[in-house]
């Protein structure tokens, strides 16, 4: 079962209506944040098997003007339908965010409102052209949809792996024509480097803000449009990790040719772990992603995010407390404190009890984190 990983990224625990309105569990096989989609496997509905489902349309056939219906539980109203027409095929939404820099969007003026992320919105033969998203706040009949081609792709790599590996540049795109800002870069081809962030791999590759990039590895690059964004965005994303990847760039009416060492996007922005039984999840620090703790500690793991009731909240522990050890034992980085954890959750015969160590604020502290009462399997 797809739906968004927006619907699913917090919750302790996930329940589906079936369409017989039956609800079962189900479990999160796999999540990709960047576009926004989740993979699930219900659980317990083996006599239910087969269980009827929708098949995808090819959203590359999709046309302005078909009619479209939204599927969903809008404001918590389920089996809910509206009817409407595709507004545009091609909407690109990354200025709003990193998570929507991947793909084109499906714009549609059926009614989408809080409730129908996830839902389907299907063509008149009942086939998924796209994944109800997003609407606009402001205004009305202006919603979006992940075309039903991304979904495939990326589902299933979700469903083989989990994850959607992806590689981090720190290269910054833009279009060469781009009516937004009304900048017009004069260019034969390629794509205008905006910016390049610090100490990235584009930076030691020796990229210049200004560049133009015309060619990675074989690829030739067409950034003329806001709209030929996302394809490029792909291209740098789906580059081998530590892998030398060749680029040509336009400066000052030279081509050069540069050499780019990609790193996996998690190794920047950090890799989190929830530690279920304390109930909170931890984080790498990194200076891109968590600026303002990275100025008090260059290394180490802090607390991304408590959840309530639970263990930790109880303890005292908040969002962005820096974990400085656990029962004495120093903690730097993920992995670390992910081992401590499992070893614990191992031990039956110790105390349902640890000592952390943490740092808020630039002052130390220490909380004794009771982990006796399993809130969640009490749910």
């Amino acid at each position: 079962m797809i739906t968004n990983n927006h619907v699913v990224e917090k919750a302790v625990k996930v329940n589906c209506v079936l369409s017989d309105k039956d609800q079962v569990t189900a479990e999160v096989l796999g999540r990709d944040p960047d576009t926004d989609l989740a993979l699930l496997r219900l659980k317990d509905c083996e006599k239910k098997i087969p269980l009827p489902f929708a098949e995808f349309a090819d959203s590359d056939k999709v046309a302005e003007g078909d009619f479209v219906m939204a599927l969903g539980s809008p404001f918590g109203f389920s089996r809910s339908i509206s009817q409407g027409i595709i507004s545009n095929t091609q909407r690109y939404l990354g200025f709003s965010g990193s998570q929507y820099r991947y793909n084109t969007w499906l714009q549609t003026d059926a009614a989408i409102n809080p409730g129908n992320s996830g839902g389907p919105l299907v063509n008149m033969d009942g086939r998924i052209v796209g994944i109800n998203t997003l609407s606009m706040s402001s205004g009305e009949n202006i919603g979006f949809a992940i075309p039903s081609n991304v979904v495939k792709a990326v589902s299933e790599r979700l469903q083989k792996n989990g994850i959607v590996p992806r590689c981090w540049t720190g290269l910054k795109l833009q279009a060469l024509k781009d009516y937004f800002t009304d900048t017009f870069t004069a260019a034969p081809g390629g794509v205008l480097i905006s910016n390049v962030e610090d100490e990235s791999p584009a930076r030691f590759a020796g990229v210049h803000q200004g560049d133009i990039l015309l060619r990675v590895n074989s690829e030739v690059i067409t950034g003329t449009y806001v709209e030929d964004l996302p394809k490029i965005e792909w291209i740098l994303a789906e580059l081998p990790a530590e892998r030398a990847a060749k680029i040509e760039v336009l400066r000052g009416g030279k081509t050069e040719t540069l050499t780019l060492m990609p790193i996996r996007k998690g190794k920047v922005e950090g890799d989190d772990f929830d530690c279920r039984r304390w109930n909170m999840t931890v984080k790498e620090i990194n200076k891109h992603q968590d600026p303002m703790l990275y100025f008090f500690a260059k290394e180490g793991v802090f607390v991304q995010g408590v959840r309530f009731p639970g263990n930790a909240a109880a303890a005292g522990v908040i969002s962005g407390d820096i974990v400085k050890a656990v029962d004495g034992h120093a903690v730097k980085t993920l992995k670390e404190i992910q081992t401590i954890y499992d070893h614990a959750m191992a031990d039956d015969k110790r105390e349902k009890k640890v000592l952390l160590e943490l740092e808020r604020n630039r002052q130390k502290r220490w909380v004794a984190l009771d982990y006796a009462k399993d809130y969640e399997k009490e749910q």
